[in-house]
């Protein structure tokens, strides 16, 4: 008989502010209100979830899970992914001096993978605003079977 593995959530929350410098914070959190049709509320809780799957995408990396956040909160992976300077130092920081490189799909895979990357960014230790990944549930992304990417 087959068990299915447990994954039990960290108990410590995690913040992603924690990871970048308030100054970081603040130029991503204008760069998506001045491109996006966001007021900063919105700008915060899509590039903190943004942060916490970059994070997590990195502390997983290797474990071939496919993860790839919804289109939503790719839009502040895409802003900070072209922020480059300041992308490449936190990938230096987080991923022990590598980069995390972002290998987009051309179609989409429609897997459930959106919903189970909130649910391993959840488990380990980060809040999920789940109505930003819901939204994209149905849609999914387009990291590329069987790679580690994001």
């Amino acid at each position: 008989m087959a068990t299915a593995t447990v994954l039990t959530p960290r108990t410590a929350h995690r913040d992603p502010r924690d990871f970048v410098t308030p100054e970081l914070w603040n130029r991503q959190i204008h760069l998506l209100t001045r491109d996006w049709p966001w007021d900063a509320v919105m700008a915060e809780r899509v590039f903190g979830q943004a942060v916490s799957y970059l994070i997590t995408a990195m502390e997983t990396w290797g474990q071939e899970l496919e993860l790839c956040c919804g289109r939503l909160i790719d839009i502040a992976v895409h802003n900070f992914i072209l922020d480059t300077v300041y992308y490449r130092e936190f990938c230096a920081q987080h991923f022990d001096g590598g980069f995390l490189e972002h290998i987009p799909e051309i179609t989409f895979k429609y897997d459930g993978s959106v919903r189970r990357t909130a649910q391993v960014i959840a488990e380990h230790g980060f809040e999920v605003d789940w109505k930003l990944w819901e939204r994209d549930y149905a849609r999914c992304g387009p990291c590329r079977p069987g790679a580690n990417c994001h």
